[in-house]
């Protein structure tokens, strides 16, 4: 491990963290979300198989689930390499690619996208929610799954040489099931015996984090390299929020650029928008929480790219200036996009 210690390992090897620069730790590259899709009622069944156009974009902004193609990210490999340009030439340096075994994660295309487009790119070990889990991955001990990670970071995932720099994101569910029980508690082992940074997508209910922090450190991981992502989509209530930040590990609001007025996977809750989320960031700043928060655009259908007048860095909130002044908000202090240090090993 000496030799990637103090570095970030992306997919085109180990570089110090001074190279990375503006760093988004929460995205998707390329993908597919089938696990996750929503059947849409009856009456909308036709429009749910029709090809993305501009009469129907609408309808898929609104649902985005239920529209069969658009969980295809893996299809729109040069609209993903125009993004990467465009963030690149807008101050971006470097992403984690949060995507696992499970969904379809593609390190070889992961490799051509940062050679092609100058940007690092971080690949993640680790396993997706249940319902992707194989039967052979249900089968492993603990111990089974702790060598997968291991060997996704130090000798390469999915066949190849490329190596994976993070370990997630680990995809849990609501509640947590047996085999991402197993995930989680091999995810810590394999981050004692690596040193590596771990990024958790939590179930969606507000006491999701709290319990896979407690199994995290019952299987002694270390919590202050640990990402908790999806903050905006779980836990809303401010005194919970600041209740979990005490745990020390990094708040990630990574849902910028998605507006909803249902939210298809938990209805129940209404989803924030971006200025909510500004909110929130500005009350963990208040509160002295400003070198623990990341944020991002989790990207990972189709309608969210700019070919189908989706989300982008340069209208974001999350990476914005003033249009006026050219610069960030005044509140907006650049630690909280420079955060290369949490993907080091």
């Amino acid at each position: 491990m000496s030799s990637i210690s103090g570095k970030v390992q992306t997919v085109l090897g180990p570089v110090e963290p001074s190279q990375l620069g503006r760093t988004l730790t929460h995205e998707h590259l390329t993908m597919t979300f089938d696990c996750s899709y929503y059947p849409p009622p009856p009456s909308h069944e036709v429009i749910s198989k029709e090809p993305i156009r501009m009469k129907n974009l609408f309808w898929i902004q609104k649902n985005p689930y239920s529209h069969k193609e658009n969980l295809q990210l893996n299809q729109e490999t040069e609209a993903i390499k125009e993004e990467l340009l465009d963030f690149k030439a807008n101050g971006g340096g470097a992403l984690v690619e949060n995507t696992t075994t499970g969904i379809s994660r593609d390190v070889q295309t992961l490799k051509r996208l940062a050679e092609e487009t100058g940007v690092q790119i971080i690949s993640g070990a680790g396993f997706y929610v249940d319902a992707t889990h194989s039967s052979e991955t249900r089968a492993m001990s603990v111990e089974q799954l702790t060598n997968v990670l291991v060997n996704e970071i130090l000798h390469g995932a999915d066949g190849t040489s490329i190596k994976c720099g993070v370990i997630g994101e680990i995809g849990c569910s609501w509640p947590l099931t047996e085999s991402e029980r197993k995930v989680l508690q091999a995810t810590a082992h394999a981050q004692v015996q690596l040193g590596c940074p771990v990024i958790i997508h939590p179930g969606r209910n507000p006491s999701a984090p709290f319990q896979i922090i407690r199994v995290l450190q019952e299987a002694g991981a270390d919590i202050s390299k640990t990402v908790m992502s999806h903050l905006d989509r779980t836990i809303l209530d401010k005194k919970e929020l600041l209740e979990f930040a005490q745990f020390g590990c990094y708040l990630e609001y990574d849902l910028f650029g998605t507006e909803l007025f249902h939210y298809q996977f938990n209805p129940d809750i209404d989803m924030p928008n971006d200025n909510k989320r500004i909110k929130r960031v500005r009350l963990l700043v208040a509160e002295g929480y400003e070198d623990r928060i990341l944020m991002a655009h989790d990207i990972h259908t189709k309608h969210r790219l700019t070919k189908y007048g989706g989300v982008t860095t340069k209208t974001c909130k999350c990476m914005s200036v003033s249009p006026q002044t050219g610069r960030l908000p005044s509140w907006f202090s650049l630690p909280l996009l420079d955060k290369a240090r949490m993907i080091a090993f």
